[in-house]
């Protein structure tokens, strides 16, 4: 098939204005995947490939051909920021053929919103969660609006894959085609892709289609990769050794640190200066202090601020003056960021991308680096890690520098093996289940029981939830008076439901803190958690105020401008590292492999690490003595398999071993006392992990871990089932403890 001459006459006057040689082969690839069958088609390539132009020209060229007489192309997004960039691209294609492109969040135009609902046509972007409010709240609307709805458009699916807020996005898909009587085709958008086939069958769930995964020459990946290691306080791991192996130089600082510098972030500071940056936290309270440190260091030489601050607390303001200011080419501002620039927004031609500690995931990693390398330059990203010396009496696992070692694994993962996290599998999302039916009942409005559950428990997220345990949840709700009974037996929203789903965070099913909105005069910097009393200090915006007045009632914070240096707090983060991960790390400690990308305190840092890898005897077995009675296990395990581990211990081998006091750095070892022998050890946790227990039994009697948003309004029996089936990993944490079989028959 000649894609390009299948293209619409305007698709292709497009390209001629744009000054394109060829079409590239993510283009070719998916036109023929388009345009050649009736599939959902998933559509993996690097950041900056052009996947965008590749699925939306055959889909305008065919809703060109035959006209939609609805919204024709619904294009979802994890981001309101992706979707105001993607707003203009599309915009700008799709202008002198009159198609209308129409952008739906909670900072749209409210004049685009209703000529949409007056007039349906063209192209609708929505995040998920205007996604819910507009099924609940123009419910009797959706069949004109989406009645010859022809394709979703899933962005960032890689995004949507792992949490409640990517099985809300499908469930809502199948509520809307069902509404609106529409069989549209899926096309999913994804730089980071790890196993094709997981991903496409997600894509595909509920749809009655297959999906297909277009294969093309992607070319030579060419990165630039650096990873340096810091101490915060001298001396750094290097002083004073030959660690005898050639590292990669770094081009000269083109400025200088105040003397007194944190080393790791005036590293940044010095080889950011001349430069567009992106400088990558795993935490909105990092990021704050980062920017804090780096605007300080400005002010210290006497050179005027050149850092920005972008993270979901801000407000949009902040936000969106961060985005345009790196779409601008002459600008060599840099940005302190979290995952809300980790997704495809264009911002221009950025130059390096640091990463200040490992990130939890190998998806992670190659999202933050695609952020570079756009306009024919290689991604860029320089890591780096940071820890405190150990001190005098530190216990042996404290002596292993654990996010330089899990950034080596990241980075090894994906170069040996192109390992990217799969979907998560085997959930029981009973918060998802209570969250789409209270959105069901409020959209519907009265139905039977039988009714409702076949609305919702047949949603494809829903397979592994029984009959029996929906009704238990309805009969709850009735309880609680999240749903009343009317005369005739319908089911209806009850007061107290209503109350949960009048509130507009009801849209969302992502955990949220209690927020309060942050202002200085008329300015709105952005929301917070916990506000200190009237006095006290706060961090945000990368900068510190002084807290002049707290309304409780309004959850209203206003304050006052001031120099200094204070943490910032926005609430608990969480991370899931995948044991793949944990493997590699493993992997990393044992080698004797040099890796080129190591700088060399990095490098001197890893040998030690390695040397007391070797000493300790971690090497050779996952139970270390650190003396006497004291123990340490190193189970290399995932995030989850960890956790079940912990309560396998704690609950089921501890009065046999005499085990007391653990302690866990999660997911990378415990500590304990123990009565019992290293032989007893491995022998008793082997025998237990064989044993054919039910997995609620690792749950405390009277523990209730309300672990998603909406746990709270869910029976106590089903949230206990759905943490002990759905959230720890008992089938891999018993894989692994039974590969230390060998370790429990004779006297280590």
């Amino acid at each position: 098939m000649n894609v390009f001459e299948r293209y619409a006459p305007f698709i292709r006057d497009y390209i001629y204005r744009s000054g394109w040689q060829c079409l590239r082969a993510v283009q070719n690839a998916a036109g023929e995947a388009i345009f050649g069958t009736d599939a959902n088609v998933l559509l993996t390539a690097s950041t900056a490939s052009g996947k965008t132009e590749a699925a939306f020209f055959p889909i305008l060229t065919l809703l060109d051909e035959k006209p939609s007489s609805s919204v024709g192309v619904l294009y979802i997004a994890p981001l309101k920021a992706l979707i105001n960039d993607q707003f203009w691209r599309l915009g700008e294609l799709c202008e002198e053929q009159g198609i209308a492109v129409t952008k739906w969040h909670g900072d749209a135009s409210q004049t685009q919103k209703r000529k949409l609902l007056k007039n349906p046509s063209g192209i609708l972007q929505i995040t998920p969660e205007s996604l819910e409010a507009l099924l609940i709240n123009k419910h009797m609307e959706i069949p004109a609006i989406f009645g010859d709805l022809r394709f979703i458009v899933v962005d960032e699916i890689h995004s949507l894959l792992r949490g409640d807020r990517g099985l809300q996005t499908f469930c809502l898909i199948e509520r809307l085609c069902r509404v609106a009587g529409c069989n549209p085709r899926r096309i999913g958008l994804s730089a980071t892709i790890g196993n094709p086939e997981g991903a496409g069958k997600f894509l595909a769930s509920g749809s009655g289609r297959k999906t297909v995964v277009p294969e093309f020459e992607r070319g030579k990946e060419v990165w630039r990769l650096s990873m340096e290691h810091f101490y915060n306080t001298p001396p750094q791991a290097d002083e004073g050794k030959d660690i005898g192996v050639k590292t990669p130089t770094v081009e000269p600082a083109t400025d200088k640190a105040p003397l007194a510098a944190d080393p790791g972030i005036g590293y940044i500071f010095e080889h950011t200066r001349g430069k567009k940056c992106l400088v990558f936290t795993n935490s909105r309270e990092e990021c704050e202090s980062v920017c804090q440190h780096l605007r300080q260091y400005c002010e210290a030489v006497g050179e005027p601020d050149r850092f920005l601050i972008h993270h979901g607390n801000l407000s949009t303001s902040y936000r969106e003056s961060a985005e345009e200011e790196m779409k601008d080419d002459d600008s060599l501002m840099s940005v302190c960021a979290t995952a809300t620039l980790e997704l495809g927004i264009d911002i221009g031609r950025l130059e390096r991308a640091f990463q200040i500690d490992a990130p939890f995931t190998v998806s992670g990693f190659l999202q933050r680096m695609g952020r570079t390398g756009r306009r024919g330059d290689p991604s860029e990203m320089w890591f780096v890690m940071r820890e405190d010396h150990q001190e005098a009496r530190a216990m042996l696992p404290d002596s292993i520098p654990w996010y330089l070692i899990q950034g080596i694994a990241l980075v090894q993962l994906y170069i040996e093996e192109r390992f990217v996290e799969p979907p998560r599998e085997g959930r029981l999302p009973y918060s998802l289940l209570y969250h789409q039916t209270m959105s069901t009942l409020a959209s519907h409005g009265e139905m039977t029981a039988a009714e409702l559950a076949s609305r919702v428990l047949t949603l494809n997220c829903f397979k592994r939830i029984s009959k029996e345990d929906y009704k238990k949840l309805l009969l709850h709700l009735i309880d609680i008076d999240h749903i009343n009974r009317t005369e005739n037996g319908g089911l209806i929203t009850g007061i107290s439901g209503e109350r949960v789903i009048n509130n507009y965070k009801f849209y969302a099913v992502f955990q949220e803190n209690i927020e309060y909105t942050v202002r200085s005069g008329p300015e709105q910097l952005g929301t917070i958690v916990k506000p200190p009393p009237i006095g006290d200090k706060i961090a945000i915006a990368g900068r510190v105020w002084v807290v002049e007045e707290v309304d409780h009632k309004r959850r209203t914070v206003e304050c006052t401008l001031v120099k200094g240096n204070i943490p910032a707090y926005f609430g608990d983060v969480a991370g899931d590292i995948h044991t793949r991960i944990l493997e590699r790390m493993y992997g990393v400690l044992a080698e004797e492999k040099n890796y080129p990308y190591l700088m060399p305190h990095a490098v001197a840092r890893l040998y030690e690490a390695r040397d007391t890898f070797s000493k300790s005897l971690m090497a050779d077995r996952p139970l270390v003595s650190l003396g006497g009675k004291m123990w340490a296990l190193f189970p290399w395990v995932g995030t989850y398999a960890f956790l079940a581990l912990e309560r396998l211990l704690k609950i089921r081998c501890a009065p046999m071993l005499g085990l007391k006091g653990l302690e866990s750095s999660r997911p990378y070892y415990m500590q304990f006392t123990m009565q019992a022998s290293e032989e007893e050890f491995y022998r008793i946790v082997c025998e237990e992990a064989e044993t054919d227990f039910d997995p609620i039994e690792l749950v405390y009697p009277n523990e209730v871990p309300v672990f998603e948003k909406y746990d709270e309004y869910v029976p106590k029996e089903l949230v206990r089932k759905g943490f002990a089936e759905g959230v720890l990993d008992v089938s891999g944490m018993k894989k692994r403890v039974l590969t230390w079989k060998d370790f429990g028959g004779k006297e280590q």
